[in-house]
């Protein structure tokens, strides 16, 4: 193809990054071009209703609110997606693929639920599935995953990948805020949506973690696979306890091998003040990458918003649009295995923290400790906090010695049927 022939683009959703994406590609063409090496031009952009205001001035006939305008062109080379949920986008990326075009996208859902499907379809008809935006905002970690870190073999990734939750945990760590009113307060500057329970639950961060760790290990997951918990049960006393043996209390999203497989998990966890995940806070997101060459690698920034993610796809745009240019074969896409297995949350082996309201009286400890060392778990430290005279309660934190996942579980149960125990207030695993 000339330098000189356009390269038409279809964008799909004309939201907060969709309109960042066409605003960059109608007000600043130029620029695009040059990061391309060639012009491209946006021909048509797909809405659900095309008599809405919008904020973005699109030049007469490039609305539509059907998808075949796009799909069905074949002047149009690449595909942009930015509506996101895995319906119907994921049909239209495979219609859009065996026609011959490239995929740009920012769909974590698509990407976690049906990622190696479409990765394979893309290779074997010889097009580029670029999706950097998927995780991370402006954070560049899945281009690295694919090429710059693709020679090394990832023990870990260890990840703060929620905005949402991250400004929540920050705010409950920092001024004591209550779950509800953090929540609040993220929903009122736009952090949160009115339904928050995809980011406060866990379920965008196990999308995400999916996408990074089927391109770390070269193998097929699914959000299934990933044990999840989510924020809500965290209250203001977590946060302060941990302060005191040198925590801070983060919302993180594990990958990890060892006993022949991966454990996929996200959880809120406490992590020591000194570690550089602790400081990450606000909306910012971060990644840690453990590998044998590269040893242990960080990236941090800007985890989602207009700005970071409409970067993410304008730079994949500009890559696909060279390849498209320059006729050649898409690279990245490698071929996906079943090799490794999913290992059980049971599994796990780390620290605890447990806190218990109990009884104020003697001998509520003893009994605690022993149904703990009934299930093969040692204490590291004990706390006793804030005797209620009124109600003749206390609260006693536990930190733990490394134990299994399922042992703790049994003694937590176990305990909880003490008579002298009024509540398990809470159980937080540690990740130094």
């Amino acid at each position: 193809m000339s330098r000189d022939a356009v390269i038409n683009v279809g964008l799909m959703g004309l939201g907060v990054v969709g309109g960042g994406v066409a605003s960059a590609l109608l007000r600043e063409p130029s620029l695009v071009a040059a990061r391309a090496g060639c012009p491209v031009r946006l021909r048509k952009v797909l809405v659900r209703d095309v008599s809405r205001p919008r904020d973005v001035e699109l030049p007469p006939g490039v609305l539509t609110a059907d998808a075949e305008d796009i799909l069905g062109d074949p002047e149009i080379d690449i595909l942009v997606e930015v509506m996101g949920g895995s319906d119907p986008a994921a049909d239209y990326f495979r219609r859009a693929i065996l026609s011959g075009k490239h995929v740009v996208t920012a769909n974590k859902e698509v990407m976690a639920k049906e990622g190696a499907e479409l990765m394979a379809l893309a290779r074997a008809n010889r097009v580029s599935l670029l999706f950097e935006a998927s995780v991370g905002g402006g954070i560049p970690i899945v281009g690295c995953l694919m090429n710059e870190l693709a020679a090394n073999g990832v023990s870990s990734i260890r990840t703060i990948i929620n905005g949402t939750t991250n400004y929540i945990l920050t705010r409950m760590a920092h001024q004591r805020t209550a779950f509800a009113d953090a929540l609040a307060e993220a929903q009122g500057l736009g952090y949160a949506e009115a339904d928050p329970t995809n980011d406060v639950e866990g379920i965008d961060a196990a999308y995400k973690l999916t996408v990074l760790a089927t391109l770390a290990y070269g193998c097929r997951f699914r959000p299934e696979d990933v044990f999840r918990q989510g924020i809500s049960g965290l209250e203001p006393q977590d946060f302060r306890y941990a302060q005191e043996f040198g925590y801070s209390i983060k919302s993180l999203a594990i990958a990890d091998t060892g006993g022949g497989g991966v454990q996929l998990r996200v959880y809120p966890a406490l992590v020591p003040s000194e570690n550089m995940l602790a400081n990450v806070n606000g909306v910012y997101n971060a990644v840690e990458v453990d590998g044998d060459l590269c040893g242990r690698v960080l990236f941090h920034g800007m985890g989602a918003g207009r700005g970071p993610t409409t970067s993410a796809v304008l730079g994949d745009l500009a890559e696909t649009a060279r390849l498209v240019r320059d006729n050649a074969a898409p690279g990245g896409l490698r071929e996906l295995s079943d090799g490794l297995g999913v290992r059980s949350i049971d599994e796990l082996q780390t620290r605890y923290y447990i806190r218990l309201i109990v009884a104020d009286r003697a001998g509520v400890l003893a009994q605690i400790a022993k149904a703990l060392g009934d299930c093969d778990i040692s204490i590291a430290s004990v706390l006793q906090k804030d005797a209620d005279v009124e109600t003749q309660s206390a609260e006693i934190v536990i930190m733990t010695h490394p134990a299994r996942e399922s042992s703790v579980q049994r003694a937590l149960l176990d305990i909880g049927g003490l008579p002298p125990v009024r509540r398990v207030g809470n159980m937080i695993r540690i990740e130094e």
